[in-house]
């Protein structure tokens, strides 16, 4: 099989690519696929049936799952409507011993929908998986007994990268916390009112409280500087971040089959990883190498103004007034009828119903 180009964003269907590939090659997978809800992309129709969307989901992480170091990573970014059933998908990979299931995160954000007739959505699932160096029956011995070795692992788990001061340590000053801080839970609660334009200090960007384990990682607006305007999609690269520099080393190869506006690789290359991606989109694929050749030539995030976006902050757009429908008239004792229907119905008296209604 051909190796493919790397560094590059190879251009045409990542099945087809990933396929012709050679399998066990890449350290770390972040797919971040359309979520079949209607995304107008360039080259993408994103509104299938349910039955061919969920057999293109199984063809492109199948061929991910052959692409996976035994001690690799592989994170999937998937919304409400078919998480369960790639989750389902993932338990038939782990029983044929090509993966490993660790944790089905939740990524919390305030920044999401506005809905009138239900509970907004602020949230979507991340999949962590590792490669099959897990199931080594002496590895499985090991990490089952005593104290675990981190640096004999079978898949790259860099725990001082996201660890974070323990209320024991912060708040009851119990002498038995851990001094290297603890793990952040599966659920990462992401606000932007703490992120939004923050400022970046020397050891890394100010997404979360130092003396917490909240992480505030927002979706992009388009009016935020890192936003790029030429994709309808966007993920924040605090959230990339954290994940590269958990599940891989400087140096090793790090695949986004999806590459979209580049995030994951534009991350990828300002950590010194080695960075490959796939697109269906010629011009999405010119545009996210530009931003990440960018940040690998310069070490910084690519950021733009809102001038450079033609955003123009002192133009108002009035929304349109709302439709309401018209006030119902008043019957007897200034009720709508439907209450004197009801209360009638109970067993109400007029006096009753005259009494309640002041």
């Amino acid at each position: 099989m051909p190796n493919p180009t790397i560094p590059s964003v190879a251009v045409g269907d990542c099945i087809e690519l990933m396929r012709s590939w050679p399998k066990a090659s890449i350290d770390l997978i972040f797919a971040d696929p359309p979520y079949n809800i209607g995304y107008e992309y360039d080259h993408y129709e994103d509104k299938r049936g349910d039955d061919e969307y969920l057999n293109w989901t199984k063809a492109w992480v199948g061929a991910c799952a052959d692409l996976l170091k035994p001690t690799g990573s592989f994170y999937i970014l998937i919304g409400d409507e078919y998480a369960a059933e790639t989750r389902v998908f993932l338990k038939e990979l782990e029983r044929d011993k090509k993966l490993v299931f660790r944790n089905w995160i939740l990524w919390h954000y305030t920044f999401g929908q506005n809905c009138r007739t239900k509970f907004n959505r602020s949230h979507a699932h991340l999949f962590y998986c590792v490669g099959p160096g897990l199931f080594n029956p002496k590895v499985k011995h090991n990490l089952g007994a005593g104290k675990i070795d981190l640096t004999k692992l079978p898949y790259t788990f860099n725990r001082s990268e996201v660890a974070v001061p323990s209320a024991r340590m912060t708040t009851y000053g119990d002498a038995r916390a851990n001094p290297t801080g603890k793990l952040p839970d599966d659920t990462w609660y992401l606000r932007p009112q703490e992120a939004i334009e923050a400022p970046r200090e020397a050891d890394g960007p100010r997404h979360f409280d130092a003396d917490g384990d909240t992480w505030y990682i927002p979706r992009l607006a388009g009016t935020f500087k890192e936003r790029v305007n030429w994709h309808p999609c966007q993920l924040p690269e605090a959230l990339l971040e954290r994940i590269i520099k958990l599940s891989s080393n400087p140096g090793d190869l790090v695949f986004d089959p999806f590459t979209g506006s580049g995030t994951t690789l534009a991350v990828a290359a300002r950590l010194k990883r080695q960075w490959l991606g796939c697109e269906m989109s010629s011009d999405y694929a010119a545009k996210a190498t530009a931003r990440i050749e960018h940040v690998a030539r310069t070490g910084e995030t690519l950021l733009q103004t809102d001038a450079e976006k033609g955003i123009d902050r002192t133009i108002t757009k009035k929304k349109p007034e709302p439709k309401r429908s018209k006030p119902a008239k008043r019957g007897e004792f200034g009720l709508f009828p439907e209450a004197v229907v009801v209360a009638s119905a109970v067993g109400a008296t007029s006096n009753e119903i005259a009494t309640k209604s002041e």
